[in-house]
């Protein structure tokens, strides 16, 4: 093959190349938009369903995770004492 040739062959290859890249960052482009504005659409349910059904029971929430506390709190206490009985329990 002549030099000249392979330089036009190069050169075409490079455009197609380009072109190629050049569609796909369009599609990337077009679908990332789409999935941003359908993001944006459920950020905003979000919020309702929080503001709506979620901060009304916060009190609850609160009041049970107090109980939980004072449980957690007596572990050490109720596992010492459970630690005292298996040790007097017969073998």
């Amino acid at each position: 093959m002549s030099q000249t040739l392979l330089i036009i062959l190069s050169v075409l290859l490079t455009i197609v190349v380009l072109a190629v890249l050049a569609a796909a960052l369009t599609v990337i482009r077009t679908r990332l938009e789409s999935t941003s504005t359908k993001l944006a659409t459920l950020a905003e349910a979000l919020q309702g369903v929080e503001s709506e059904h979620l901060r009304p029971l916060e009190p609850a929430v609160e009041a049970i995770n107090a109980q939980f506390d004072i449980i957690l709190g007596a572990m050490p206490g109720i596992a010492a004492k459970a630690a005292v009985v298996a040790e007097r329990r017969p073998k």
